[in-house]
């Protein structure tokens, strides 16, 4: 049996915001973007060279939706974006323009630096270690 996630729902205040920070700032691609009427979207985004799992844009809707934008994860990191080139996308990011909450560190799982989105997601930039040097819980 094989099985993926497909896609993560992300709570935005406005689909054009969202889409213009993450197409291109951080250059992910339009995977798909249609509409579902009543002014609802179907908007999955992938980062550049990515096969598996998208972000789904969801436009908040209500006021408890709208409060939980940013907050998804009570504060705490929420997405992990992985690079193969820690240094360059680093580097790139901030370019554009990309608000890093820490300079980056070495950790037993990779190279990290957390970064926000202009919702207040937290997300973390990781070029991950070689795979089998962290050890499984038994």
């Amino acid at each position: 049996m094989k099985q993926a996630i497909g896609a993560v729902s992300l709570l935005v205040r406005d689909y054009e915001e969202a889409l213009k920070f993450y197409t291109r700032t951080l250059r992910f691609e339009v995977v798909e973007d249609a509409p579902l009427g009543g002014g609802r979207r179907w908007i999955l985004l992938a980062p550049p060279g990515s096969g598996e799992c998208r972000v789904l844009l969801a436009r908040a809707k209500n006021r408890k939706e709208k409060a939980s934008v940013g907050r998804q994860a009570g504060g705490r990191v929420f997405l992990f974006l992985h690079t193969d080139n820690f240094a360059r996308d680093y580097r790139e990011m901030r370019r554009r323009g990309v608000a890093f909450n820490e300079e980056p560190r070495a950790e037993a799982y990779g190279t990290v630096a957390v970064f926000e989105d202009p919702f207040g997601n937290k997300w973390d930039l990781i070029m991950p270690s070689k795979p089998g040097r962290l050890r499984r819980r038994a």
